[in-house]
């Protein structure tokens, strides 16, 4: 007797491994989808003869970037079923897709097992403005056999400059010294040691001034009053931040135009931007003159501002598919 119920037994164990070795085997299934509250979070639903079967999608995931995928699209699935697998209120038989694709006959990318392709581009642009802010280097250079007489005399002569300084830029501008030296003039003979024949004092002041129409003028003050080097003449914009933002957004543009225009050539299309690193941006000074020039400078009093180029580059790289 008990040997009979033990082969009963394992003959009722064999047929439930039959039972789901069966129901586990590949189906295919076409239905709509639906979300739900189960962890899976999406269902296919499938009508036939009318009746409703709810498909609990345990890989939803895998095909949530497809941009067909959304409540109410006509699917076709093909997977296995998992009816050993449990959930929180069973809702649906649980099933995990292999490939799936809109019922009209659009290949998903998970499906065909194409992957999307990438391209990386650049875009770069150029916005031209009007400086705001001019700055100005200047300098008083004296001589002497001495090197207190060379700093009186320079002291003397720069103390007249800064008060001509002032009194041409108005009194928005901002002036202060940015460098002194004092150094020894040597001469050099074969096979002598240098020999120190005098000093050198340089004050150099700093002058930033907004009113741009000012610049010729703060130059000719400063030659009469002693004045005799000018280092450098410069513009820039201090507000830039509108000129900036400008610019990045046109690079941007002109990035995101690169990316599309390749994906039509490869017959595709952008479809979303992966990641966006910038370039950087960098106005260009307008206007700069040192060394030799300095003298022309003293002469050529009026002074054409022009514009200042604000570059920016942006690099970014576009899933195409």
């Amino acid at each position: 007797m008990m040997k009979r119920l033990s082969m009963i037994a394992g003959a009722f164990a064999l047929m439930a491994l039959f039972t789901i070795q069966a129901t586990a085997k590949e189906i295919t299934v076409r239905g709509h989808l639906g979300q739900t509250v189960e962890a899976g979070g999406w269902l296919i639903i499938a009508e036939t003869d009318g009746q409703t079967t709810k498909y609990l999608l345990l890989n939803a995931r895998r095909f949530q970037n497809e941009n067909w995928f959304r409540a109410g699209t006509e699917v076709e699935a093909t997977g296995e079923t998992k009816p050993d697998t449990m959930t929180i209120y069973q809702e649906g038989t649980p099933f995990e897709a292999r490939i799936m694709r809109p019922a009209g006959g659009q290949t998903s990318q998970a499906a065909s097992g194409k992957r999307p392709g990438r391209v990386i581009v650049s875009g770069d642009a150029v916005v031209a403005v009007k400086p705001d802010t001019a700055v100005l280097l200047i300098a008083v250079v004296t001589q002497n056999k001495t090197a207190l007489n060379a700093q009186a005399e320079n002291a003397a002569q720069s103390d007249a400059v800064i008060r001509a300084l002032k009194a041409a830029a108005g009194s928005g501008a901002e002036i202060k010294t940015s460098g002194y030296s004092l150094t020894p003039q040597r001469v050099y003979k074969e096979n002598q040691p240098p020999t120190i024949v005098g000093y050198e004092a340089r004050n150099t002041v700093t002058v930033t001034l907004s009113d741009l129409t000012r610049v010729g003028a703060v130059i000719d003050a400063a030659s009469q009053a002693g004045a005799n080097n000018v280092d450098s003449v410069s513009f820039t914009l201090l507000k830039d931040r509108p000129a900036q933002g400008q610019a990045l957004a046109e690079a941007t543009r002109a990035a995101i135009s690169k990316a599309q225009a390749v994906a039509q050539a490869l017959g595709g299309r952008v479809t979303r931007i992966l990641e966006v690193q910038e370039g950087g941006t960098m106005p260009r000074p307008v206007y700069r003159l040192t060394g030799e020039e300095n003298a022309r400078v003293a002469q050529a009093t009026p002074i054409e501002v022009g514009t200042l180029d604000i570059r920016s580059q942006v690099q970014l790289i576009a899933e195409i598919e």
